[in-house]
């Protein structure tokens, strides 16, 4: 593809932030109608079940994981140079800041890409929540949580494509990752069958999954062509909505790139999705304790994100779908910690509150659900 004519029309910041603009469209429409969501997948999971919020979770990788690598076997795509590869990875960072991720996720009641979603539906928890994310992860990289993150980071780091490639370290032959892509895509079909996953689940998932293959591609094709150098990178939403928020409080002028141009298209998508399917309407907070449950959750997603250098999407989809070791690192840690803050933060006081209503002779009370996400 050759983007050197519009990178000569509209210019090559001008370029990227369109793609990005784009290609967030497009996840933030596909991702509204999957409901597509790591917490909601979690969270299943740890109950029990594989149903069909894990099945939607599981086509959404799986999709990512196989296009992506089948770019990489095709030699359409080189990702030596991205991020995951290029510096020196910490591993103390992605178990960290994936299980802060994980907790954070569980207590907003949705990870940072499902905020997003939701607040371009009119959810205000999901706005308010999106909000104070993005001003906790500017404090992680320039503010006054940077110190702590640059130490918790600096514990346990590792170096070398040898090292942070899973495929290179344990000496898997070329071809091994769109073998290993397949292998998730039969799998998945499987579950997401016997889970009954309705059309839009199956077209919205894949169609997630699909963005991040493009936005491997796309950054790719830009980091060829252009005359200054660009990174190769997809689809996350940490940094990127950081670097939004202070695009809009800086004076005009500020830099653009694909990450400014993500953020918006994604709320763009989402919104359009929801006004077609007539699913756009206000939602707010249920009472006080619930807000500050949202508030504390959006300040370890941001912190966790920044720290395991991507959020559920960035690390658990992106990074996994190029097997970076600290993407799958940041991946087990935020399913493992989101099941054990459900644990602990909603299930066993819904269990005690009805064991208690059942001693008091109101049983009805033990039925009561959570608050919605």
């Amino acid at each position: 593809m050759d983007l050197t004519g519009l990178m000569d029309a509209i210019g090559e910041a001008e370029t990227s932030a369109l793609g990005g603009l784009l290609i967030g469209a497009a996840f933030g429409a596909f991702a509204q109608r999957s409901r597509f969501c790591l917490r909601a997948a979690a969270v299943e999971f740890a109950r029990g079940e594989i149903g069909i919020r894990v099945a939607i979770w599981l086509v959404t990788f799986s999709s990512a994981v196989f296009l992506t690598q089948a770019l990489i076997a095709r030699d359409l795509l080189d990702v030596s140079e991205a991020r995951q590869f290029a510096a020196r990875g910490s591993l103390s960072g992605a178990i960290i800041g994936g299980a802060l991720f994980g907790c954070g996720m569980v207590l907003a009641r949705g990870c940072a890409s499902r905020l997003l979603v939701l607040s371009a539906t009119g959810n205000l928890r999901a706005l308010l929540s999106g909000l104070i994310f993005a001003v906790a992860a500017e404090a992680s990289i320039h503010g006054i949580l940077s110190p702590l993150r640059d130490r918790l980071a600096g514990l346990w780091t590792i170096g070398g494509r040898d090292s942070l490639d899973l495929l290179q370290a344990l000496h898997l032959p070329e071809g091994a990752g769109i073998a290993i892509g397949l292998a998730f895509v039969l799998g998945t079909v499987v579950l997401a069958l016997r889970a009954r996953l309705g059309p839009w689940g199956w077209i919205g998932a894949a169609g997630a999954g699909a963005t991040v293959a493009v936005g491997w591609w796309f950054t790719y094709q830009l980091a060829t062509q252009a005359f200054t150098p660009m990174s190769v990178k997809s689809m996350t939403f940490t940094g990127p909505s950081a670097d939004t928020l202070m695009v809009v409080l800086t004076p005009p002028g500020s830099n653009i790139d694909f990450d400014v141009g993500l953020v918006p298209g994604v709320f763009i998508g989402s919104a359009l999705a929801a006004l077609i399917a007539r699913e756009w309407h206000l939602e707010g907070f249920r009472d006080g304790h619930s807000m500050r449950r949202y508030i504390l959750g959006a300040v370890l997603m941001g912190f966790g994100g920044m720290l395991a250098g991507g959020c559920a999407v960035g690390a658990g989809v992106t990074g996994g779908s190029i097997f970076a070791l600290t993407a799958w690192a940041t991946l087990f840690a935020m399913w493992g910690a989101a099941g054990l803050t459900d644990l602990l933060v909603d299930r066993l006081p819904e269990h005690l509150a009805a064991r208690r209503a059942v001693a008091r002779g109101h049983p009805a009370e033990a039925g009561r659900a959570p608050l919605a996400p």
